[in-house]
């Protein structure tokens, strides 16, 4: 393997029909539901909740509560090696990329790519890497470089060719709020984004997405009962339009709600000072099957794959490439 590889990406709808490629890592939120037999019922009721929810938010001239559809395509990123032989492509990742279509114009819009973020080598570093290192420390036990070969893979994607080619801003990555943090809502308050919510500490993702050039702001939008931790280079206020960010909550909400109904589909909405909890018991289901258990144990998995394919055998290689590419500012 050369000292330097490039990236390579590729898309796939997600719509009612969608079935997950081998190479998609299937503990994603997407891939997840798209199993089963309940399968196509589970995609349709998910795009369903999406939709609703977008024109829920965006509710100025949409009288009727009808005007937008949410599109949604899985960008899928492989980590591209200059050497012939086995493994010369590697999965790195998948985000999820959104079109805002305005059903009464027939305008297409940008929307914003990151939504539900999955990366294999994230896999490894939380599920194989991080337990191997704290079970021969006797207790937890951060590794010192920990993320650091993530972050600076996910950076420089961002500054390929390959990356500008197909996206002119940059992603925000949208997920659940952290169970080991405490939340305080403050006086300030977006239109679209709505109340903020500041948490007491740093988390370890809070951490490991900083390596990646992302910080965090925490908001509970109009209608939502829990804030989400939004992940995001530049100024997430400003830099993006409305729609846009209604586009994200509205695709981020729906997967929270199937996957978290503890948090983001409680009976009730986050307190002043908010300790979220999945041992809630005050919540409802949604009518989509979804394995979370499962979902566990595939993260073990996919980080052992992780450590045959790529680790272990580019050890040296992308430990050179690490020290030759220092992390970019974001």
């Amino acid at each position: 393997m050369a000292n330097d590889f490039g990236f390579h990406v590729t898309t796939t709808r997600f719509d009612e029909d969608y079935t997950p490629s081998t190479s998609s890592r299937i503990t994603t939120n997407f891939a997840n539901l798209a199993r089963g037999e309940q399968r196509q019922q589970n995609l349709r009721r998910a795009l369903t909740m999406i939709d609703r929810r977008f024109n829920d938010l965006a509710d100025w001239d949409n009288p009727s509560g009808d005007r937008y559809a949410v599109e949604i395509e899985i960008v899928s990123v492989e980590l591209e090696f200059a050497a012939e032989g086995d493994d010369r492509r590697f999965p790195l990742l998948e985000m999820l990329d959104t079109t805002i279509v305005d059903l009464w114009t027939g305008e297409r819009r940008r929307g914003i790519l990151g939504n539900s973020f999955s990366s294999y080598v994230r896999d490894y570093d939380f599920s194989v890497r991080l337990p191997a290192v704290s079970a021969e420390a006797g207790g937890f036990t951060l590794p010192e470089d920990f993320g650091d070969l993530h972050g600076k893979l996910f950076q420089h994607f961002l500054g390929s060719a390959a990356y500008r080619e197909r996206f002119a801003q940059s992603p925000v990555i949208c997920i659940s709020v952290s169970t080991s943090r405490t939340y305080r809502r403050t006086d300030d308050r977006h239109p679209i984004l709505g109340v903020e919510y500041q948490q007491d500490d740093q988390s370890l993702t809070d951490e490991y997405f900083a390596k990646m050039g992302l910080r965090v702001r925490c908001f509970m939008p109009r209608g939502s009962v829990a804030p989400f931790a939004f992940y995001f280079r530049g100024d997430l206020l400003n830099d993006y339009t409305d729609l846009q960010l209604i586009g994200t909550i509205s695709t981020m909400e729906a997967f929270q709600k199937i996957y978290r109904p503890e948090i983001y589909n409680a009976n009730a909405a986050a307190p002043s000072v908010y300790k979220p909890s999945l041992e809630q018991q005050d919540f409802s289901r949604t009518q989509i099957d979804y394995d979370r258990e499962e979902r566990s144990r595939l993260a073990i998995t996919q980080g052992r794959f992780t450590q045959q394919h790529l680790i272990e055998p580019h050890r040296e290689a992308l430990a050179q490439w690490a020290a030759d590419h220092p992390a970019l500012v974001g």
